[in-house]
């Protein structure tokens, strides 16, 4: 889709959040999160302002050139 939409100026991309402080995660007994947050190298779940300034970026007009990329949120869990 982004090189298909890339002639219009229109870009496509993606958020791959890791985990994100949301009722669902909270709802993980405190054992098993506690062992989740030691594997984040940031130390500590993300929160919904940590998606959003992707999202802002994302939307700028200096993401302009930035098409078909993967942006991922996640405190350097998973580094691709």
């Amino acid at each position: 889709m982004a090189q298909e939409a890339a002639a219009k100026g229109i870009t496509v991309n993606v958020i791959a959040p890791g985990y994100v402080a949301t009722e669902m995660v909270r709802a993980v007994p405190a054992e098993v999160l506690e062992k989740i947050v030691a594997k984040i190298p940031a130390g500590r779940l993300g929160d919904a302002n940590d998606i959003a300034r992707g999202v802002l970026f994302l939307v700028a007009d200096e993401a302009v050139f930035f098409t078909g990329s993967t942006l991922s949120i996640n405190g350097g869990q998973h580094i691709y």
